[in-house]
């Protein structure tokens, strides 16, 4: 498949020694087919000798993050220096089979903004401790966002260049960059099987729990997307709403006081006044700092690339 799209493929590393080199050599064999294609391996801050297996590797683009700052961030650096009209992403760990990428390409071309890969066999005999659970988080993640995948949390995925570029990568979105990019810029999504192998090196760093992370990924990036710019919207109405009810039990407290002859101190409503207005007030001062601190972070980055090594 000759094409002259140019392709980068990011991959982000953390203590993956073993499986740099032989990594290396499945995508470079994989991307024969196409004309023009980078490789960016990103080290997320690796205690191991990670860096400087990748440093002996050609061609490469090789990212060397500060510190550890998670996966998120370091797709976002990745995807950050990547030169290419299609963006391709998959673990370091081998699980990931670098020959399914050209699969992905062909169906991106048919029109798709982000093509997916679904690692069907994964859990094979594991239903209860593995399956069951993420099947659970998956069903959630398409209902709340309407990106309907069977695996969100697959990382080989083939995006095209614009509509990442329309995302801001922060915290732990890297489990739902396509439900992300399907609330935000309503991108076209399709789906693809694709292969699956068990980490042959090291220890996974992901367990059980991760699955059950996923309610709180949904009300963030549900908030996220719609008051990340306007917090104040949120905050402000649930401070109104509760400042309204203040208000509500403050009227109350004087009809049943000059009507009904009902003093004060025999009801609750002097208490309840007090605290709707008090948590009103809290929400409407939550909101402003919320604004302030949206305004001073829009540019911030979520990395910071230490070293940078382009062998060619």
């Amino acid at each position: 498949m000759q094409t002259k799209t140019k392709l980068s493929v990011v991959v982000p590393l953390y203590n993956e020694a073993q499986s740099v080199a032989p990594l290396h050599g499945r995508i470079i064999k994989a991307l024969r087919e196409f004309d023009s294609f980078e490789v960016l391996f990103v080290d997320d801050g690796s205690t191991d000798s990670t860096f400087a297996e990748i440093q002996k590797l050609a061609p490469i683009v090789a990212l060397k993050l500060s510190r550890n700052f998670g996966q998120t961030a370091a797709l976002a650096a990745g995807i950050s220096k990547a030169t290419g009209d299609v963006i391709v992403t998959l673990d370091g760990d081998l699980e990931n089979d670098p020959s399914d990428i050209p699969k992905l390409i062909t169906k991106l071309q048919e029109g798709f903004d982000v093509v997916s890969g679904w690692r069907k066999n994964r859990w094979q005999g594991q239903w209860f401790s593995r399956r069951i659970p993420s099947v659970i988080a998956n069903s959630l993640i398409s209902l709340a966002t309407g990106a309907r995948l069977h695996d969100h949390g697959c990382t080989l995925k083939a995006y095209r260049r614009d509509t990442l570029t329309h995302l801001k990568l922060y915290g732990e979105m890297h489990r739902m960059i396509a439900a992300y990019a399907k609330l935000f810029c309503q991108a076209r999504l399709a789906e693809i099987p694709v292969s699956y192998t068990s980490r042959q090196f090291g220890k996974s760093k992901y367990g059980i729990l991760r699955s059950f992370k996923v309610i709180l990924d949904l009300v963030a990036i549900r908030f996220f997307v719609k008051y990340a710019n306007r917090p104040m919207h949120f905050f402000g109405a649930i401070g109104f709403f509760s400042c309204f009810l203040g208000l509500l039990a403050l009227a109350g407290m004087f009809y049943f006081k000059y009507a009904l002859g009902i003093t004060f101190i025999e009801t609750p409503l002097p208490t309840l006044s007090g605290v709707f207005t008090i948590i009103g007030v809290q929400f409407i001062l939550m909101g402003l700092l919320a604004e302030l601190i949206v305004r001073n972070s829009a540019e911030a980055k979520t990395f910071i690339v230490e070293e940078e090594v382009r062998n060619t």
